[in-house]
């Protein structure tokens, strides 16, 4: 089937936002998707709403990992499972505006990029606008890229056909920033269509939310799988402490 997007979705203990998640990609204007959701050994109801949904639409997949293993080795399963011609993204909390998948995919097909991201809001827990838009750089390479992750997670996407099968590295954490970055060492460059077409959800509680952790991991991405000397590694991570405090 022509053009057809295979959304990737781990989950873990997501009862309380999953099926927000879903209706946001069964409202999309665009209609030939497949939405893959890897369950990461949940201990919580979610698994039970996954599979209703599963039951009235067969473009949602379930498939369950036998040991919590982490998001990187959930997206890279589902990736590998993956029919579409394009990879998207979108975790078990956020959602899609209705336009999100049509504007990107003409976004792409039009201009023939490989990687595409887009401007997004972010929402509190409760799913209320916090007044506050990620407005995208119209484009990014791999050295401005080493700055800071300037690329939502949930906004971006790759064209299959022209990259293959593109995985996430195997960390714990920041393995879409490595993603992004393995990906732009081949492509000179990933485009950012300057719509909010997503919504963030900010949770108290997320990793993301744990700054010094969060600095941890992207010290480890750049010396574990980047292969910088330390010197390097600290240098950029300091660059990303700079470009936070200014955002």
């Amino acid at each position: 089937m022509n053009n057809l997007v295979s959304i990737i979705t781990p989950n873990y203990n997501s009862e309380k936002f999953i099926s927000d998640t879903i209706n946001s990609v069964l409202n999309q204007t665009y209609q030939n998707w497949e939405m893959i959701i890897i369950d990461d050994v949940s201990s919580d109801n979610s698994l039970n709403i996954i599979t209703a949904y599963c039951k009235q639409d067969t473009r949602i997949k379930l498939h369950k990992l036998s040991k919590n293993s982490g998001a990187a080795i959930a997206r890279n399963k589902a990736i590998s499972l993956a029919n579409g011609n394009f990879i998207a993204f979108l975790d078990s909390d956020d959602l899609w505006l209705p336009q999100k998948l049509k504007l990107q995919l003409n976004f792409m097909l039009n201009n023939n990029y490989a990687l595409s991201y887009t401007s997004y809001e972010i929402i509190n827990e409760q799913g209320v606008l916090k007044d506050k838009i990620i407005l995208c750089k119209e484009k990014l390479d791999y050295n401005r890229m080493l700055y800071s992750n300037e690329i939502g997670c949930l906004t971006a996407m790759y064209n299959k056909d022209l990259l293959g099968k593109v995985l996430m590295p195997n960390i714990r954490k920041r393995q879409d920033y490595g993603l992004w970055l393995k990906i732009l060492k081949s492509e000179k460059y990933a485009y950012g269509l300057q719509q909010v077409l997503a919504l963030y959800r900010d949770r108290s509680e997320s990793i993301s939310n744990n700054k010094v952790e969060m600095l941890k991991w992207n010290w480890n991405l750049y010396k574990d799988v980047e292969k910088m000397s330390y010197f390097r590694a600290t240098y950029y991570t300091m660059c990303n402490i700079i470009n936070k405090l200014l955002k």
